[in-house]
């Protein structure tokens, strides 16, 4: 077992990529590519639909929504936020299950939320600040991956695996804003 500072690496990363890259594989496959940010949208849909019964209807034609994102695509989006028992909603509570299993694993949340040395050489020993940062990455991400129709995982990681080129432009437009926004934010370490 390797550790990075206090936390104990379960996996080696080349063996944890080369089972991420079996599990792709397996979904691709079985199932569907991956691809995690449209669960978002369907949240938010089940969250609208029980404070307004009149958000998604059933149609005879399948579903349909008061909201125009949530209609579009014949009604797909509402018939996921309707019948939420799906493939890929429950994927996303499946992976948030598997992180807290990881991390309980790895020694507890107090573990898993240790600050990065490179965060604390930058900017002290912060936390709430370390968290209100990666919750505007995240959500900067989410919201341009939602203008564009996709996300990270459906475009650089199942894209690059279907061999899309959309899936490697968006890898190389990716790892072009990350590689200076990262040089630029953590100058010390």
């Amino acid at each position: 077992m390797k550790s990075i500072g206090e936390i104990k690496m379960a996996l080696d990363w080349k063996i944890g990529g080369v089972l991420l890259g079996l599990v792709f594989f397996a979904a691709v496959l079985l199932v569907k590519p991956i691809g995690v940010s449209t669960q978002f949208v369907i949240l938010d849909g089940i969250v609208a639909d029980v404070a307004s019964p009149d958000f998604i209807t059933q149609t005879e034609d399948g579903f349909t929504s008061t909201n125009a994102y949530m209609a579009k695509s014949d009604g797909k989006y509402a018939k996921s936020a309707a019948n939420p028992l799906n493939y890929s909603f429950v994927f996303v509570l499946a992976m948030m299950i598997g992180a807290a299993a990881s991390s309980y694993l790895r020694g507890g949340f107090a573990a898993a939320s240790r600050l990065p040395d490179v965060w604390v050489a930058n900017y002290g020993n912060t936390p709430l600040k370390r968290y209100m940062v990666a919750f505007v990455g995240g959500f900067i991400a989410l919201y341009g991956a939602r203008l564009a129709g996709g996300c990270t995982s459906g475009h650089m990681m199942s894209g690059m695996m279907q061999t899309s080129i959309s899936g490697y432009l968006f890898t190389a437009a990716t790892f072009a804003a990350a590689v200076p926004t990262a040089m630029i934010m953590y100058k010390r370490g």
